[in-house]
């Protein structure tokens, strides 16, 4: 069965920390995908997210992440996020697949939990998937940085990333 990410009642979220002692965050506007279900299991998932459509809160912010220094949006418009393997425990979920920004493509593994199915008060089936893990940006070419007089850098190797996805039956979402 393939199911069809909702844009709507979908997030990804991103956090790092800057100068050392506070954290920003930011997400993306536009994802879309399927998820790919056999058996009961999820055997492979496909997410591509519009990287233009970042959001931090600040404009200049925002501006900066898609320049050359850091996304490089011009170049590398989408990013993705294949899953080629599964591992679920009740509700717990590891997800393992590639990650391609800047047009680098790496493993990783996401951790959380799926929930569902359940029905809407329209009758449609959903599903749910929480996930998250930790990046280091410099391993995808993200390595644009500014030193701190009082030592440090202004903004963190370490990225976290957060999924949330909710799903419905493709054919009924398209």
């Amino acid at each position: 069965m393939q199911w069809a990410i909702d844009p709507a009642h979908s997030q990804i979220t991103f956090s790092v920390k800057h100068l050392g002692i506070s954290t920003v965050r930011g997400s993306f506007k536009d994802i879309s995908g399927t998820i790919e279900e056999k058996d009961g299991v999820v055997a492979g998932a496909d997410v591509t997210i519009d990287v233009a459509s970042l959001t931090t809160g600040s404009g200049q912010r925002d501006d900066h992440l898609r320049s050359a220094d850091f996304f490089d949006v011009e170049n590398h418009p989408t990013a993705t996020f294949k899953v080629t393997k599964t591992v679920r425990t009740g509700e717990e979920l590891e997800a393992h697949g590639e990650l391609t920004l800047r047009g680098v493509t790496k493993p990783v593994v996401l951790k959380g939990e799926v929930g569902g199915p359940a029905k809407d008060p329209w009758g449609n089936t959903k599903v749910s998937a929480t996930l998250a893990t930790r990046i280091s940006r410099k391993e995808w070419g993200l390595v644009w940085n500014a030193a701190l007089e009082s030592g440090g850098v202004l903004v963190s190797d370490d990225v976290k990333l957060e999924l949330e996805v909710q799903a419905a039956p493709a054919a009924v979402a398209a």
